[in-house]
């Protein structure tokens, strides 16, 4: 019996057309799927990049390890700024003479810092004196624990910043900055004098002689200090100081103590040391001298007008 013949089945031909639309819509899947997958990672990322850096921008290490690359740039940008002259008063040419007297501001200039400042007694004998004097405040401590409170007293004024010294003694006072302490423990503490003297400027060392002459511990203060908006003054308790190659690093002035006027307790000595620093003074244009807020020293300075008439007498700010 003859074997019937085995129906072929043929395969449907799909046409061209319907074949590349169909692998086009199987790739732009592939590629959609990939680009989901990028865009998720990506917000990942940026998720991860937002939290971090916030996290970072609040954690005082942050500020140490990016901060000398942004003081780096400090003096390129403030030499860009320009500043208004004040007009200076003209006067007219009818109201000169030939015996018109100079100008103060022609006059050397010497500014008188009173160290150690921490009660409201002290503030009050300054200012009794009627005198550019500026007083030196200690940040808040075991015995004057409001003593910030005294800036609201006065318009001029510095801080004075215990730091490490070579007397075991001296270094216990509250919160003195030594050479030990970290990166972050440095940026606390200059974070937390900008929250009490909101509108201070100057900081000069109270002691601080091994602190000063440490390269590496005053570099990271010296910058968290400008950070912050400080001007650091040298009291220049150690020759050995370092603060004037670091400034210069910066192309920053470099302000120091000249004259102390007071080591002893002796009208007559710091009346001898004023003068010391009024020559100083028509030296080099300026001078800066520290006293401390002893009686003996609002004394001398009271009868000294007669050492000083030949310089100005001038706030900090004003060197």
């Amino acid at each position: 019996m003859a074997r019937k013949p085995k129906k072929t089945t043929l395969k449907k031909k799909i046409p061209l057309n319907k074949r590349t639309s169909k692998k086009s819509n199987i790739n732009r899947t592939v590629y959609i799927s990939i680009l989901s997958m990028t865009l998720f990672v990506f917000m990942g990322f940026l998720y991860y990049f937002i939290v971090h850096k916030n996290k970072e921008e609040s954690f005082p290490s942050a500020v140490v390890k990016n901060v000398e690359q942004d003081v780096k740039m400090m003096p390129k940008n403030i030499s860009k700024v320009k500043v208004k002259k004040p007009k200076k008063k003209q006067i007219p040419f009818k109201e000169r003479g030939k015996n018109d007297e100079k100008v103060s501001s022609l006059k050397p200039k010497l500014a008188i810092i009173i160290d150690d400042v921490h009660s409201q007694k002290q503030i009050e004998a300054i200012k009794s004196l009627g005198m550019k004097l500026t007083p030196s405040i200690f940040p808040p401590y075991t015995l004057a624990k409001k003593s910030h409170h005294l800036a609201k007293m006065v318009k001029h004024y510095m801080i004075h910043l215990p730091m490490e010294s070579k007397s075991k003694q001296l270094n216990k006072q509250t919160k003195t900055l030594l050479t030990s302490f970290s990166d972050e423990d440095i940026v606390d503490r200059v974070m937390e004098i900008r929250q009490l003297f909101p509108d201070g400027k100057y900081i000069n060392n109270h002691t601080g002689s091994v602190f000063t002459s440490n390269y590496k511990a005053m570099k990271k203060l010296y910058i968290a200090l400008r950070i912050e908006g400080f001007i650091f003054v040298d009291s220049f308790t150690i020759a050995s100081s370092k603060v004037k190659k670091i400034a210069g690093e910066f192309a920053h002035t470099y302000l120091k103590r000249d004259i102390f006027i007071d080591n002893e307790h002796e009208v007559s000595y710091i009346h001898k040391q004023l003068r010391e620093a009024v020559k100083v003074a028509k030296k080099k244009g300026y001078a800066i001298a520290i006293g401390h807020p002893h009686k003996v020293t609002m004394e001398a300075l009271k009868s000294a007008s007669n050492i000083l008439k030949d310089v100005e007498l001038v706030y900090i700010d004003a060197i």
